[in-house]
């Protein structure tokens, strides 16, 4: 007898492409766009000043005579961003265990296209804005926005193989762990090594966690709390505590996967001896099996990979989104802008976003290829990864980061920077999707 659920075949067509919807990097870029056009709207209207004033706003953290207080653009960009940061890090680990980067004969090319995509671009500007004193910001123009340049090529469909859309993820990958390196070296003003030796101990923490097999999320999320503070006080730019507790998250199952399926079929077959043979109650042996058929599958999974999954929503549709609000919004004087985009910040970061990239990541691949050191991308073709190049250049969320680390002190030149980071990330966005789409060909 069939149970009566009238509109769960309705739920199911609703939901389904809803929850596909929400994970497909598409969303994260569409997201990035609106908020991002929503900021610089508030930025150039009547509401300017609400705007700035609600994100300069003070929030404090008090514990008796122990007092934490930033405004909510700190927060958001030390606290929130460490989660983003967090998620950085599980994607690296899982790209260097199980994915494109774990096969050396694969991951080579994506490896050094991403190098090549970050030294380019930081040797550019420092060419243009040598002498200047913009020339902190060299590496701004490292840095690709995974969320867009992946929405681009997914926008792109069937036009795209998809051993180009796995070449870009890994080469994302790479670039995003080289932007953490040059965070964690390069925009640290003074480390104080008290709180940066307890951040060690915290993360031998973690590691010890892991080593003794504890999966429970909870203990790693306490002390990856304690890592964060420590770190926010060392000096260390405070993000990096995501990457770094990332790495100590376990990412082996307690179960195999032949464990998992001999233990599973005896539950089963325990499970259809104890039957009643009504098919709408359970009996109390029914779900003791059933419950111990959810802890078979929760062994088989990871705490990493839980994680992953977890967080993937919330970083998606309201850390970033959030980022973007905060640090998208500029006043634009639209009569002296040509002068702004000709000043030596915003011209090193607009070349070293375009032409730094296309040389880094074409250059370094074509060059690859002709030394048969590696392969392209099955199906793909040197005009496809010239427009990836470009895609490549979209820096946005990334350097939007690094611009705020590299000009701390002076918003005439965050102004100028996050000037050049838009113009760039529009021009090479638009360009690479229409070259992408009209002009390039795969070559299968």
């Amino acid at each position: 007898m069939k149970l009566y659920a009238p509109w769960e075949k309705a739920f199911k067509k609703v939901a389904t492409p809803f929850e596909h919807f929400i994970h497909a990097q598409t969303t994260t870029g569409m997201i990035l766009m609106f908020m991002t056009i929503l900021a610089l709207i508030l930025a150039n209207s009547p509401l300017t000043e609400s705007y700035a004033h609600f994100f300069h706003t003070k929030v404090d953290l008090n514990v008796g005579s122990w007092e934490l207080s930033h405004t909510i653009h700190h927060w958001i960009n030390d606290g929130l961003m460490a989660i983003f940061f967090f998620i950085i890090g599980l994607e690296i680990k899982r790209e260097v265990l199980v994915g494109e980067l774990s096969n050396m004969k694969v991951a080579i090319l994506p490896i050094l296209s991403a190098i090549g995509g970050m030294v380019f671009p930081a040797l550019i500007y420092l060419s243009i804005t040598s002498g200047t004193e913009g020339v902190n910001g060299w590496g701004i123009p490292m840095a690709t926005d995974i969320a867009f340049a992946i929405s681009a090529l997914v926008l792109l469909g069937k036009r795209i193989p998809t051993a180009l859309v796995t070449f870009l993820v890994a080469l994302a990958i790479v670039d995003d762990l080289g932007a953490v390196l040059v965070i964690a070296l390069f925009y640290t003003e003074q480390i104080h090594l008290l709180p940066l030796a307890l951040a060690g101990g915290a993360f031998l923490v973690l590691v010890a966690f892991n080593r003794f097999g504890i999966h429970m999320i909870l203990p790693y999320f306490i002390v990856g709390l304690f890592l964060w503070f420590f770190m926010l006080e060392s000096g260390v730019h405070a993000t990096i505590a995501g990457v770094i507790a990332a790495l100590a998250i376990p990412s082996k199952p307690k179960r195999t996967p032949d464990e998992f399926s001999s233990h599973t079929k005896a539950l089963l077959d325990e499970y259809d001896r104890v039957s009643t043979g009504d098919i709408h109650v359970l009996n109390e042996k029914q779900k003791a099996i059933l419950r111990n058929i959810q802890d078979q599958i929760d062994a088989l999974g990871t705490p990493a990979s839980r994680l992953e999954r977890g967080l993937h929503l919330p970083v998606a549709l309201i850390v970033i989104p959030l980022f973007a609000l905060a640090n998208a919004g500029i006043a634009i004087d639209f009569s002296s802008l040509g002068e702004v985009v000709f000043e030596p910040v915003s011209l090193g970061i607009i070349t070293g976003l375009i032409a730094g990239k296309v040389l880094g990541i074409f250059g370094t691949t074509w060059l690859a290829i002709k030394l048969k050191v590696a392969q392209l991308p099955k199906e793909s073709s040197m005009s496809q990864i010239f427009g990836v190049a470009f895609l490549g250049g979209i820096g946005f969320t990334m350097s939007i980061f690094v611009a705020d680390l590299a000009f701390v002190n002076s918003q005439e030149l965050v102004f100028q920077a996050k000037v050049g980071i838009l113009s760039a990330s529009l021009f090479a966005g638009l360009f690479g999707y229409f070259w992408l789409r009209f002009v390039a060909k795969s070559k299968g």
